[in-house]
């Protein structure tokens, strides 16, 4: 089942001292088109590893195509989202990683000049490395040996983790940085983005709001044709299939962990109409709620 708000900009990191986290995502028997990960941002960088199945991201509006064995780097700031391509399974390991991890790195010239400008935003790793330079392939046993001590987390694993996610930096810093800028400034991909922020934090902390396309574009201070357009190019998604996913996946996790009957559940998650409701939800999960229900028993 997905959390919602699991990976939002509060990401959790459970030691401040080694400030990673892993994130094993499996989501089972996906419909096409169906949200593996919902639109969010957060100051860290993201590495996702697909493991299994297929999926569309929209990075900061531009959409990236994922199969298993390829990985992606995500920035930190961005607004991104996750999509399964085809029906089935959609494994992927996510490893988020704050700057903050290299600290004791930032005396040495050396990661000044190669690393630094990548973890202070002023360059950016391609989103998909290997497809820029295949050399970038070899280098993604390191991160796989990272999530590895991750999940097992022997002593010292922490140590471990951190020379390997360093090295990986290093190597894709040494293969790119002489095709960039070490002062060019990334600029945003989209006007907006943060007042984007700011609405989504506003869907996300009350998915069943009544908020209308007039009011959601107010919110950015866009007319509500421009406000459309920028939203599907940013989500892949109207503003209406965006929020009616939202209050499915809602939805979906009061059918499988509450005993409120369905009736209950639409008028929770904004459908005054049951009939609607279930038209909604077998769009959105291929199946009814009762069969929704029913899976928490199967």
């Amino acid at each position: 089942m997905l959390d919602l708000k699991a990976l939002h900009e509060n990401t959790r990191i459970d030691h401040k001292s080694h400030p990673f986290q892993l994130f094993q995502n499996r989501c089972s028997d996906m419909k096409a088109e169906e949200c593996i990960l919902y639109l969010h941002w957060h100051e860290h960088f993201e590495l996702i590893i697909m493991r299994k199945g297929s999926a569309l991201f929209h990075i900061d509006s531009k959409p990236y195509v994922v199969r298993a064995g390829e990985v992606i780097i995500i920035p930190g700031g961005t607004l991104h989202v996750g999509y399964a391509l085809d029906e089935g399974d959609v494994h992927y390991d996510s490893v988020v990683v704050n700057r903050a991890l290299f600290h004791d790195f930032t005396h040495d010239p050396v990661h000044e000049q190669y690393v630094a400008p990548y973890l202070e935003g002023r360059v950016r790793f391609p989103v998909k490395p290997a497809e820029e330079n295949t050399a970038c392939t070899g280098y993604y046993s390191l991160l796989n040996e990272a999530v590895e001590e991750m999940a097992l987390q022997p002593p010292a694993y922490q140590l471990v983790v951190k020379s390997k996610l360093h090295a990986l930096f290093t190597l894709l810093a040494r293969t790119f940085m002489p095709q960039q800028l070490p002062d060019k400034t990334v600029g945003s991909y989209f006007p907006n983005r943060e007042r984007f922020k700011q609405l989504i934090a506003q869907i996300e902390a009350d998915p069943t709001g009544k908020m209308s396309v007039t009011e959601a574009a107010s919110h950015v201070g866009l007319n509500a044709y421009h406000f459309c357009k920028m939203f599907k190019k940013l989500t892949g998604r109207t503003f209406v299939e965006y929020v009616n996913g939202c209050r499915m996946s809602e939805a979906e996790q009061l059918l499988q962990g509450s005993s409120l009957t369905i009736t209950e559940i639409a008028a929770r998650v904004g459908c005054d109409n049951a009939n609607y409701f279930t038209k909604l939800y077998k769009q959105y999960k291929g199946m009814t709620p009762s069969q929704g229900r029913g899976r928490k028993e199967g």
